[in-house]
């Protein structure tokens, strides 16, 4: 693989209100001379080098993939997070996970460890924004009282009885949100891509096709009006919280938030994601490392023999106990 360029152009924020109404051709494009395929089977569309030959799928390892073309040329990444960590490392790192894997399958264990190790670039939506929120609601204060009962004999008790005092509130908060990722992978698992987040997206390079030269990238599939959606369902999810923390008293009910958000801006850039996929049975698992960071995350299947014969010892060590008790 090319060694990475000298990247010294400038990672540009893009204003996400222009771009959602029309973005140029110019911003279109891989910059280079890129095929793209597409699986038929888990609908990921990878992109290579013109030259390289793909007879199988990066991320599901079907063989069902076609030629794809699209009417309109994607848009261009124009940043990127080079890969930090060499395979060597990534097999280490892999290696340590599975072995705090205890109720995976042993024939397992040895067998991912030996399949194909990939490397791909994922793409991933970048949004940032600065959100005013005004809120209100009804805080709670509780309060306490002694009260009189008679038990089920007839006979009289007091207890303690809690009591909540509602008065209106209300106030306002300021906060801006930087690169809030959101993935626009297909080949990938959406739930592990979370699991080893985040990337260092202040060491992001200037993208150019030289740093994803003999690498493979997969193309977004989550378009920006979608991403956009999500990003904003999440930061107003986030903005909920952070009210809802500053609401006084005990408790509280009736939250309503209002959230302005101003200088919205996005990127579109390829971060670094090692994996490997396996077969174990009729299911497909994954196993994914941030190729900066090293951070693991996967899945695997379960041993049968493994949990029966734990619980049969956990069983075996409570009836030893309640034998000598008895």
């Amino acid at each position: 693989m090319e060694a990475p360029p000298d990247a010294s152009g400038e990672v540009k924020e893009h204003d996400l209100v222009t771009a959602l109404r029309e973005l140029p051709d110019e911003k279109r494009g891989w910059k280079s001379d890129k095929v793209s395929v597409r699986c038929q089977s888990c609908q990921a569309i990878s992109v290579f080098d013109r030259g390289q030959v793909a007879q199988r799928c990066e991320f599901c390892g079907s063989a069902q993939i076609v030629p794809y073309e699209q009417v309109k040329p994607p848009i261009s990444p124009e940043s990127v997070l080079p890969f930090v960590l060499d395979q060597t490392k990534v097999r280490d790192e892999l290696r340590r996970w599975y072995k705090t894997r205890w109720f995976a399958p042993n024939r397992l264990k040895n067998a991912a460890l030996t399949d194909t190790l990939h490397g791909v670039y994922v793409p991933y939506w970048t949004f940032d924004a600065l959100v005013h929120a005004y809120w209100t609601a009804q805080s709670g204060y509780h309060y306490y009282t002694t009260e009189t009962y008679r038990d089920a004999n007839g006979r009289t008790q007091t207890r303690r009885v809690q009591h909540t005092r509602w008065e209106p509130s209300s106030g306002q908060l300021e906060h801006f949100f930087d690169d809030e990722l959101v993935p626009a992978s297909r080949g990938l698992h959406a739930k592990l891509l979370k699991e080893i987040e985040p990337f260092p997206t202040k060491q992001l390079a200037h993208y150019t096709p030289s740093y994803v030269s003999g690498w493979t990238v997969e193309q977004y599939q989550l378009d920006l009006v979608s991403a956009a959606q999500e990003s904003r369902k999440k930061m107003e999810g986030a903005v909920y919280g952070m009210c809802s923390g500053q609401v006084p008293g005990d408790t509280h009910r009736n939250l309503q938030v209002q959230s302005q958000f101003n200088q919205q801006t996005f990127k579109h850039t390829l971060l670094p994601v090692w994996f490997v996929t396996y077969n174990y049975g009729a299911k497909t698992y994954q196993v994914l490392l941030n190729g900066v960071t090293g951070q693991v995350a996967g899945e695997h299947p379960k041993s049968f023999w493994k949990i029966f014969f734990l619980v049969v010892f956990i069983l075996l060590i409570v009836g030893i106990l309640m034998a000598v008790r008895g």
